[in-house]
């Protein structure tokens, strides 16, 4: 069967539209890391059986597929057809022609939360240390709490010393208990920038009353500082919402524009066929296990903001967001709102009929064709750390020439 073409001009036109759209790249994820549209998301043509059904919900969205001359996307748009997807073309010309049109091409994975997180510390001015900073306060037995917003796997990897493992959405919720006293000062650590600023931001935003600071390019900045990290830790912050937690992270997702629905609401959006509507559960996966809403998938939150990408490939899609505690999916919402995305948040449905059982997880790509990430794990070359630190640092320039984003910072 024949593949219908799309131009680049037609896909901007959609992006700047909002109209919904899945621009999918059906290369690796390593060659997709090498440049992309700043919208895309990769879809590996092997891997369309695995995470077609679960990352496209609706089988009439529209889909684009392109490549970089490899002669993928006949089979992928095939593959797609025998799924049920009914809506698929090529981009004409492929990313080729994206670049002969002149328009922008993103490196590496995540890019638009990462150059989100940019504009963020660009737009707030978001307070940081470096890492010598940090290193001397730590020796200095100061008023610190160094709390470590990456996935609890990541930190017991590699963490800075004497840190807690507070994944991010999580932040709001367990700050309190990380640091009681409001003269503690927080450090914010992820393993590069983008958590740290978020996480960061987040506590401000919420009104925390201590002094909050990010960790300066995180556990990049500390190794290429030569600063020793741990390895092996396990400490994870305890559940402690600050006085009037809750109130203010639900008037920061109004003043991002987050709507609260209910029940109805949520029928409504989900009776409707002509949208894609995603529904993610913000919660730690302990909490998902233990009972959760059908139909909605588990996505921690701070997780959630830097890949939504991955989570959610259908920009200009709806998402809803439920939390039994509300804090986190209201600071998550927050800032996918500020992303130009139409985002919910749930109110209640926990006293009904509740699902048991873990989330579904979609298994790696083979490590042959998985992007290896400069901030993730350890053994990584300092060149190559200090590369992704300098592309980082140009993604706002990056999005102004881009033009699509439709970002604003509250």
């Amino acid at each position: 069967m024949t593949v219908s073409f799309v131009t680049p001009q037609d896909i901007r036109a959609t992006l700047l539209l909002r109209r919904e759209i899945a621009l999918l790249d059906v290369r690796h994820e390593a060659e997709f890391a090498t440049g992309h549209p700043l919208f895309a998301a990769n879809m590996a043509a092997g891997r369309i059986a695995l995470e077609a059904e679960l990352r496209l919900p609706r089988k009439d969205v529209p889909i684009v597929l392109y490549d970089n001359g490899e002669g993928l996307v006949a089979a992928a748009a095939d593959q797609l057809r025998e799924l049920g997807y009914g809506n698929v073309a090529a981009l004409a010309g492929g990313l080729t022609a994206w670049k002969a049109a002149g328009y922008e091409v993103f490196e590496d994975v995540n890019s638009y939360a990462k150059a989100f997180g940019e504009l963020v510390e660009s737009r707030r001015h978001t307070p940081s240390l470096s890492a010598d900073e940090v290193a001397a306060l730590i020796s200095a037995k100061a008023n610190i709490a160094i709390l470590d917003v990456r996935r609890f796997d990541e930190y017991a990897t590699m963490n800075i010393p004497g840190s807690v493992s507070v994944p991010g959405a999580e932040l709001v919720l367990r700050a309190g208990g990380a640091a009681p006293d409001p003269d503690t000062t927080i450090i914010v650590n992820c393993a590069g920038r983008t958590r740290s600023i978020i996480g960061t931001q987040s506590l401000i935003n919420a009104g925390l009353p201590n002094k909050v600071r990010a960790l300066r390019n995180g556990t990049i900045g500390w190794t290429l500082a030569k600063h020793d990290l741990e390895h092996g830790a396990g400490k994870r912050g305890d559940v402690g919402p600050f006085a009037g937690a809750a109130d203010n992270a639900r008037d920061v997702a109004y003043r991002a524009g987050v709507r609260h629905i209910g029940t109805a609401e949520l029928a409504a959006l989900e009776n409707d066929v002509q949208r894609t509507l995603y529904r993610f559960d913000v919660r730690d996966a302990e909490e998902y296990t233990a009972a959760h809403l059908a139909g909605f998938r588990h996505y921690a939150g701070g997780q959630l903001v830097q890949e939504i990408d991955m989570a959610a490939p259908v920009r200009g899609a709806r998402i809803v967001l439920t939390d039994d505690r509300s804090i986190r999916a209201d600071m998550t919402a927050s800032w996918l709102a500020q992303m130009a995305w139409e985002v919910y948040v749930l109110d209640g449905g926990y006293d009904g009929g509740l699902e048991v059982g873990p989330p579904r997880v979609v298994p790696r790509p083979d490590p042959a064709h998985r992007y290896r990430r400069p901030y993730e794990g350890t053994g990584v070359a300092e060149q190559a750390m200090q590369a992704y630190l300098d592309w980082e640092y140009g993604l706002v320039d990056q999005l102004r020439r881009d033009g699509t984003h439709g970002f604003y910072v509250i």
